[in-house]
């Protein structure tokens, strides 16, 4: 009796899951692709939103955004039935403890970022997030013990000499992209310590909770002092402050879910997107002045930028390709 061919040494059908698996991971990668430049899109265009704030300050526009983005993270944790996760993350000390740090300097960039905005600075904290970059190379060697090859120092050197011509030309340091950088890179460098033990929304929900005690306390005192904006303005007003919220987390949620499905390598080229945008606002929409001291700078950034991307993309190719299993 003769054997019935097995569907195993068929070519054919054998490359059929092979096929199927690599158009679905294509799916997938274009999916977080349109994620990921969705959530850096969004980024990009906040200048534009906090404009409309006015005439909130700085520090009521982040304690809204604390308290709304708090109340938009319990529907979210509600909607996902996320609070045995987040509850399990609350009674580890060493988690806690690192996403308190991580609220502290979030906080600080928020009040940077919107501070910047009011004072029509936005040409300046574009500069702090294209700096981003190379400050999170160097908390790598810092606080990671991580060695940088000669690529990476190059565009470390080409940094430092940018923030350099720009103080020059400023007559002071570029303090507010400092803070920017500084701030982002830290808080970027807490989670990386959670890692993947907390989710988008457990971390975000934790760090404003954490937050909210302080930003709440604040804004109470400030609509009893007749200090506060948010009902004594317009309907409208009122409407923009609680929409921070969804202003704060919607784009989070979409680059995490972007971080899932795409290589870190095409996160890192999307990461400009926001900054070019602001940018462009800042000279376009807010009319701030570019002396050429701050264009050599700039250029000089944006030079060390793409040494760094030269060497992401190096060392991502010669990366070994997992073997496909026999």
């Amino acid at each position: 009796m003769s054997a019935t061919p097995s569907s195993s040494n068929d070519p054919a059908a054998a490359a059929a899951p092979t096929s199927g698996t690599d158009e679905a991971q294509r799916r997938e990668r274009k999916t977080g692709l349109l994620l990921g430049m969705t959530s850096y899109l969004c980024w990009g265009v906040i200048p534009l939103y906090f404009a409309l704030l006015e005439p909130a300050g700085s520090i009521e526009i982040v304690a809204q955004r604390v308290v709304w983005s708090l109340l938009l993270c319990v529907i979210l944790l509600f909607v996902v039935r996320g609070f045995r996760r987040t509850a399990v993350v609350l009674r580890k000390p060493k988690l806690f403890g690192v996403l308190a740090a991580a609220s502290a300097f979030v906080a600080i960039n928020w009040l940077g970022f919107i501070f910047g905005v009011q004072t029509h600075r936005v040409v300046e904290v574009s500069l702090g997030y294209f700096i981003n970059p190379l400050f999170t190379v160097l908390l790598g060697v810092v606080f990671l013990k991580e060695k940088l090859n000669r690529l990476q120092w190059l565009a470390m050197a080409i940094g430092a000499l940018a923030v350099l011509v720009i103080a020059i030309g400023y007559g002071r340091a570029p303090w507010l992209s400092l803070l920017v950088a500084g701030s982002f890179g830290l808080y970027g460098l807490m989670k990386n310590r959670v890692g993947r033990t907390v989710d988008a929304v457990a971390g975000l929900s934790i760090e404003t909770m954490i937050l909210s005690p302080i930003a709440l306390g604040y804004l109470i005192w400030l609509e009893a002092s007749g200090n506060g904006t948010f009902t004594s303005v317009s309907p409208g007003h009122t409407a923009l402050l609680i929409g921070l919220g969804v202003v704060t987390a919607v784009p989070l949620l979409l680059f995490s879910a972007a971080a899932r499905r795409v290589p870190l390598s095409w996160i890192g080229m999307l990461q400009y997107i926001a900054p070019v945008m602001q940018f462009v606002f800042g000279i376009t929409v807010f009319g701030e002045h570019m002396p050429l001291a701050r264009w050599i700078g700039f250029c000089l950034v944006w030079s060390a930028l793409v040494v760094l991307s030269i060497d992401m993309m190096t060392r991502s190719r010669r990366r070994p390709r997992p073997v496909a299993p026999a």
